[in-house]
């Protein structure tokens, strides 16, 4: 499991992502076969009180990171941080992640407002939310191949 949330609504839904211990891509078998095992646990356990919507999925491209392990796996990658109070001044982060150490998320900033290229360390016990970012260059926009 990446992460178990509990979404408010009416009824409210109990969001599971979930990714194989291998790493490998999660499938639509993947999911019903984790949906019918938490189900499953769910009726034994009975955890939440009245109805509810069970959502198992895969992280996406957009995935949360949770766990200090998370930092380290996805080092390279771009990531967004939220924290809960400020680090050099600022809530908001957005870099390449740089790894993990003595508790502290290592990135390396770019963007918008930020001096490119700095390297901040984040201490990983004031993280609100983190999570995988799609790179800038795949945000801008092409202009679309045409045909003749």
């Amino acid at each position: 499991m990446v992460l178990v949330r509990l979404l408010p609504g009416q009824p409210p839904t109990l969001q599971v992502l979930a990714e194989p211990a291998s790493g490998a891509a999660m499938t639509v078998a993947d999911c019903a076969a984790v949906s019918r095992q938490v189900s499953a646990a769910l009726d034994v356990a009975d955890p939440v009180a009245g109805g509810y919507l069970l959502e198992v999925s895969s992280p996406g491209v957009d995935r949360p990171l949770v766990k200090q392990a998370d930092f380290e796996r996805f080092r390279g990658r771009e990531a967004k941080i939220e924290t809960r109070d400020l680090v050099d001044g600022r809530r908001r982060f957005r870099g390449r992640l740089e790894g993990f150490e003595d508790g502290m998320v290592t990135m390396r900033l770019a963007g918008e407002g930020e001096q490119p290229g700095e390297l901040v360390a984040i201490p990983f016990d004031l993280i609100a939310t983190a999570k995988l970012a799609l790179p800038s260059d795949l945000l801008q926009r092409r202009p679309l191949a045409t045909t003749k």
